[in-house]
């Protein structure tokens, strides 16, 4: 259930737990770029949100994005394996989104592996749309799709 996760902005001492977990469930089969001083360094930057959700006091999932003037980019998202499928990824998403929102972001950018079916229609099921097929954007290791989603709509 929902309701039993705890959506917090990360601090400095959630670093390590991320970047573990970005090794484990993102960057898997790839060189290891999200380690902690990276994660650090965006848990610190003033134009990006990392947020995390806890469950019984543990990290269960997270999301990084980062925010420019009409523009963020989703950097990262991951829910522990134990934690999936009970809307955890989808609620922290939708914090990320409402911060975005709320700062008047026109537009939100991902990107997903292209041979990751689940992350892309997960993206899909939560409004988001393919934009363009990116060659060789994962370290030249697989390609990637960026997805978009429209949080303002154009009077």
């Amino acid at each position: 259930m929902i309701s039993e996760y705890a959506i917090r902005l990360a601090s400095a001492a959630d670093a390590a737990a991320i970047a573990g977990m970005s090794r484990e469930h993102i960057e898997r089969g790839l060189g290891w770029r999200w380690r902690e001083p990276r994660v650090l360094g965006s848990i610190r930057d003033r134009a990006t949100n990392v947020a995390v959700a806890e469950h019984h006091a543990r990290l269960s999932g997270f999301g990084i994005m980062k925010y420019s003037d009409d523009t963020a980019h989703l950097l990262l998202l991951a829910v522990d394996t134990a934690h999936r499928r009970k809307g955890l990824g989808a609620a922290i998403l939708r914090w990320l989104e409402a911060v975005a929102h709320t700062a008047g972001v026109e537009k939100v950018l991902v990107e997903a592996r292209a041979g990751n079916h689940d992350a892309l229609a997960f993206y899909r099921h939560q409004g988001y749309r393919p934009a363009a097929r990116i060659d060789g954007y994962y370290q030249g290791v697989e390609d990637g799709v960026r997805l978009v989603k429209r949080l303002l709509l154009e009077p």
